[in-house]
């Protein structure tokens, strides 16, 4: 039978790929998604009996586009739909399944499944550890291709993993290799290349030039280093991130922590007279028991350096149900001794902010050595949450720590303007958190900073 498609030459090539895993991303409107549903037609045809998912993070967004889309493609002689199985069958055999993983651990629920190819169409909107998982799906005793076949724009919890996995080892359209010997590619799509879409609604690029400069460069252009929804924008590394150098010993210094089991993220941050913070040290380790985690902080911490403070987060106050004390109270006893610092999410990212934005004599008001990789990689990869734009996405939390330890300091060393007079503010239950467990200075720096509660 003749099916009569056509494609461009990016969708062309992404069919042909042969690599372990293949990425097809960048700008929107490249064709990525009917270049992925095509790809699964051919395969499905060519390999009889082949086994295939194709996956996005809703359902909604599923049941939109891939489903929808096959079901104008496929030909109804060869193909029918199951739409309670979400599980498409050909006659030959062969069969995708399309999938959703909504939730984190969504993924288990195909444990037990064995797939050809796996496809992820927005691979952004998922977890690494989410596509890890999956890709351990990939199996059977056919000789059949076996591999990852992802598209995506820039953006979403996962850019900065997939950036990192796929974008930054090599230049477009080249294959490299993983240390574990799997081989991939990045193949970049622009609109430009989509002369269907041109021709169909010439327009369509004339309005994504009306979204502002960064969602532009990143819809438009396909720009990695910028991306909607990217909480820091103001994050630039050719002026935040510096060499390293010798800071002046009268320079005030801190520490601040962000702490579990999960990851423990400490920062060394000094701060010049005339207000100007640098992050010259960073500790980043996970699986680190309290005590263990106290003497990896103490032996980076030289003892020519005086440490003004080292801020943690209120919840270390909390006391254990089964020692009866807290984790900062462990701390102390290891020999790390905190200062409380806010809880206050919203205030203490804006408070980031600020730094980011200020300037001393011309230099940004905050800036970071080039040795501290980890905050580097995190803080630009913050996303908006979805229902509370103010605040940063809590997903995917192993890229949260580092910017938390930094949000700590951030609140702490910011104050108040003066203005002689009190003012008076509507606290948030956060805000009343904080001031309850504050002894006396505490409550008083925080009436300064909030103002009087009503």
């Amino acid at each position: 039978m003749k099916l009569g498609l056509t494609v461009t030459k990016k969708q062309k090539e992404f069919i042909d790929s042969e690599e372990s895993e293949v990425l097809f991303g960048g700008a929107a409107g490249g064709g990525k998604s009917f270049g992925q549903v095509t790809d699964a037609l051919l395969f499905a045809l060519k390999y009889p009996a082949s086994k295939q998912l194709i996956l996005r993070r809703t359902f909604a967004e599923l049941d939109k586009s891939l489903i929808r889309t096959a079901l104008e493609l496929y030909p109804r002689e060869l193909y029918s739909f199951n739409s309670s199985q979400h599980t498409g069958r050909f006659k030959n055999g062969s069969v995708i399944d399309f999938g959703y993983c909504r939730e984190e651990n969504d993924v288990y629920q195909y444990q037990s499944a064995e797939y050809d190819v796996i496809r992820f169409d927005e691979l952004t909107h998922f977890t690494e550890n989410q596509y890890v998982y999956l890709m351990s799906r990939i199996r059977g005793t056919n000789s059949f291709p076996k591999q990852v076949k992802s598209t995506t724009n820039p953006g979403g919890i996962g850019h900065s993993w997939v950036k990192a996995r796929f974008i930054d080892p090599a230049p477009p359209s080249t294959r490299f290799y993983s240390s574990g010997g799997l081989s991939r590619i990045f193949l970049p799509s622009r609109l430009s290349d989509n002369r269907f879409l041109m021709e169909g609604d010439p327009d369509y690029g004339k309005r994504l030039l009306l979204l502002p400069e960064r969602e532009r460069k990143a819809l438009l252009y396909g720009d990695w280093n910028i991306f909607e929804g990217q909480y820091f924008s103001e994050f630039d590394i050719s002026r935040h991130v510096v060499l390293p150098y010798e800071i002046p010993s009268h320079w005030r210094r801190y520490r601040t922590i962000d702490y579990g089991l999960d990851r423990l993220a400490c920062l060394w941050i000094a701060v010049s007279p005339e207000g100007r913070a640098v992050v010259y040290r960073e500790l980043c380790a996970s699986d680190l028991p309290i005590s263990i985690a106290a003497g990896e902080i103490l032996k980076r911490s030289p003892k020519s350096e005086e440490i003004y403070a080292t801020l943690a987060p209120p919840d270390l106050w909390s006391r254990g149900q089964e020692s009866g004390k807290s984790k900062a109270t462990l701390f102390s006893d290891y020999g790390v001794v905190f200062t409380k610092t806010s809880n206050d999410r919203e205030c203490g990212w804006l408070a980031i902010k600020e730094l980011l934005c200020g300037e001393c004599d011309g230099i940004p008001q905050l800036t970071v050595f080039s040795s501290c990789t980890e905050l580097i990689k995190c803080l630009p990869a913050l996303t908006r949450d979805k229902i509370r734009p103010t605040d940063c996405s809590t997903e995917p939390h192993e890229i949260t720590h580092a910017p938390d330890a930094l949000r700590g300091f951030a609140i702490f060393y910011s104050r108040p303007r003066v203005t002689g007079e009190k003012r008076s503010a509507r606290w948030s239950a956060d805000m009343w958190e904080d001031y309850l467990s504050a002894d006396g200075r505490g409550k008083k720096y925080l009436i300064q900073k909030y103002g009087e509660p009503n």
